[in-house]
């Protein structure tokens, strides 16, 4: 299924301009082998860096694992911008929106990739991950706003063009409003996030929806609601340097099954109060 799907993002990054619908759910491998968890420890507010392996504890369905690394800042980052062009989004919403889409860009390092969707009824991808943060500056500036919210589509392409790479995976969405237009349920498009290792943040200009926080807080991410548009340059930029301040902690799932789901538990071990730590609740493992 995963090949299938693989197959028919390359048709349609083949060319440009063309629209994703989907009517299935993709599967994505979670890996037996090494599963990888992003990972935000905060204390009083602050993240807390210097952590090594000794200091996680992870349980996968109640079964303490040995981690096998930690890396902080060493993995260079996948930046999907899954961004809503809809009819609402004209104007100077959709100045602040470019504006905030180019500052984001510019902080990401040489190593780092990007990538563009963007979706009003129809949702379009703008090629795959590149280092030519300059093209998807273009791309933006030439999509038009019209239409309706297809936001889990949106989302569903971004995580596809996320996996296409095995690099760290940021999904950076951004809408002003509910779904509208979606080919896919929430329960769909649920399932997808929960087999990959990309993380989710939301960015909504009217407050998240449930089901936004619902899918945000399924891969460990987190939703900024702004007063304004005019706020989103700076949310942007925070929502990166949030990113690069996790930690990407990695095991090999012993003593648990292949398939299903499984719960984890992410602590970190010998810290004074006041520490918080952020992960995704869990995965879905298919046997591969």
């Amino acid at each position: 299924m995963r090949r299938i799907w693989q197959v028919i993002l390359l048709l349609v990054m083949a060319a440009p301009g063309v629209s994703l619908r989907a009517e299935q759910t993709p599967t994505f491998a979670a890996r037996t082998h090494a599963v990888r968890v992003d990972v935000l420890v905060t204390q009083n507010g602050r993240p807390v860096a210097g952590l090594d392996a000794d200091d996680f504890e992870i349980r996968d369905n109640g079964v303490r694992q040995r981690i096998d690394l930690v890396s902080f800042e060493q993995i260079p980052l996948n930046l999907i911008l899954a961004l809503d062009v809809s009819a609402s989004v004209s104007g100077e919403r959709l100045t602040h929106l470019r504006q905030a889409a180019a500052a984001v860009l510019r902080d990401l390092r040489p190593a780092d990739q990007a990538a563009l969707v963007t979706f009003g009824d129809a949702v379009v991808i703008h090629g795959s991950l590149t280092h030519d943060f300059a093209a998807i500056d273009t791309a933006l500036a030439r999509a038009q706003p019209g239409g309706r919210t297809a936001l889990l589509d949106a989302m569903y392409a971004a995580v596809v063009v996320g996996e296409a790479d095995a690099g760290r995976a940021l999904l950076l969405v951004f809408s002003d409003g509910v779904d509208t237009a979606s080919w896919l349920t929430s329960s769909q498009f649920l399932r997808t996030a929960q087999r990959s290792d990309a993380v989710i943040y939301g960015v909504t200009a009217r407050g998240a929806t449930t089901l936004l926080r619902d899918l945000v807080h399924a891969t460990g991410g987190t939703v900024f609601d702004v007063a304004s548009t005019a706020d989103l340059q700076a949310t942007f930029r925070t929502v990166l340097d949030e990113f690069r301040h996790r930690y990407l902690v990695s095991y090999a799932p012993t003593g648990v099954s292949s398939t299903g789901w499984h719960t984890l538990a992410v602590k970190v071990k010998q810290r004074a109060n006041g520490v918080l730590v952020k992960a995704r609740p869990g995965y879905l493992g298919d046997g591969r």
